[in-house]
């Protein structure tokens, strides 16, 4: 059994990993930036010849590079954020070869992402936000796709799932807490002079999409509501697409019988 462990930003969901990994002790455990059969945030997808230039151009990384990069036909997954050096112009080099926000277009993006879910041979996993956020992201945000539009995407996803063992564990939040994780996560994720650097290049991330100029959508505001609909959207998809495969935890407020349930659940 493959375990999906999604939710809001802010959710909990690196907890819940941890605490199923402590249970599955078989189960690969992949966080985010990670190599994944399924799924490439935080990777660089690189045609062969940009992966030569990129070797060239950072000849003082190889070292790092190829330690990180995998080979998949034609293209070398870099997780490129794993990657430790001084050198900021190395990240936003790598960052342009990641495919979501709008970077591919749209059937060249869905022909990676369905080869990449028929090709998982299915090994046990628990992975983090590796079925929704980035793909769902991508759709909402910068291609400004509508609930019905990404539910057809998502049933092309389940028949590239196709009979393979998941279970969708969704840690659903209030819109009370969505707007409380947001507000503590500005107040933390802060430079050593308190500047909230990480929700200053998540505003300058959302306000640019498409889907939030056309919405009139901005700040803090405008993020919760997008999350807000964002788990409806999942959740609807969960409730029909994957009805016998997921279960719905409480954000943050689940024990340790909600886990136990969760992990009785048969393939």
């Amino acid at each position: 059994m493959t375990y999906f462990v999604e939710g809001i930003q802010g959710s909990g969901k690196s907890t819940l990993v941890k605490l199923l990994s402590e249970k599955c002790q078989g189960h690969k455990v992949l966080e985010e930036g990670d190599y994944s059969p399924v799924e490439l945030a935080w990777c660089a997808y690189m045609g062969m010849e940009d992966y030569q230039v990129a070797l060239e151009k950072f000849p003082s990384l190889r070292p790092e590079i190829d330690a990180k990069t995998h080979f998949e036909d034609d293209h070398a997954v870099v997780c490129y954020t794993k990657i430790r050096t001084d050198d900021r112009s190395f990240y936003q080099e790598m960052e342009k070869y990641e495919i979501y926000n709008g970077r591919l277009p749209f059937e060249r993006f869905k022909d990676i992402v369905l080869k990449r879910f028929s090709r998982w041979d299915g090994a046990p996993l628990i992975t983090e936000c590796a079925l929704f956020q980035n793909i769902v992201e991508d759709m909402i945000l910068f291609r400004d796709m509508t609930d019905e539009a990404i539910l057809g995407f998502y049933r092309d996803i389940k028949k590239s799932i196709g009979d393979k063992s998941i279970r969708i564990a969704y840690l659903k939040s209030e819109p009370d807490d969505i707007r409380r994780n947001l507000e503590t996560a500005r107040q933390t994720r802060v430079d050593d002079k308190g500047n909230e650097v990480w929700f200053a290049m998540l505003c300058d991330y959302f306000n640019n999409s498409p889907h939030v100029v056309r919405c009139g959508l901005e700040g803090e505001d405008g993020l919760v509501r997008h999350w807000v609909h964002r788990q409806e959207l999942e959740l609807k998809i969960c409730e029909e697409l994957f009805p016998d495969r997921y279960a719905v935890l409480p954000s943050k407020k689940y024990g340790e019988k909600d886990i136990d349930k969760l992990l009785e659940v048969k393939s």
